[in-house]
């Protein structure tokens, strides 16, 4: 998956988790967005860096792996404003979840 696409698929499930009480990190995992556990990782990093997310915490061990701990991962304003700002990027995403639906296997 493209690195931009990944970061907005994160970011619009956890705007859409805003509504739920509890959220299964589940859905924004490695194995979901089809990346590495260090690329998935290196995501997160990134995200909370710019601000774009919070309640997350990254170590990374003397080998060069990390930890990832996500339990309390939530969207801020500043990512919302990303998603808001990115409607090219919702448009192609939208358009990828159609074709998805639409032709099996994919």
């Amino acid at each position: 998956m493209d690195n931009f696409k990944a970061v907005y698929k994160i970011l619009t499930v956890l705007e859409k988790a805003m509504d739920l009480p509890e959220f299964d990190t589940g859905q924004i995992g490695a194995e979901v967005l089809g990346v590495s556990s260090q690329r998935w990782g290196r995501y997160i990093e990134m995200m909370a860096d710019v601000g774009y997310i919070k309640g997350v915490s990254v170590s990374e061990y003397i080998d060069g792996s990390l930890f990832v701990d996500v339990r309390n991962i939530r969207i801020t304003l500043k990512g919302l404003e990303y998603l808001q700002e990115n409607a090219i990027m919702r448009k192609i995403y939208n358009m990828t979840k159609g074709i998805k639906d639409i032709v099996p296997g994919m």
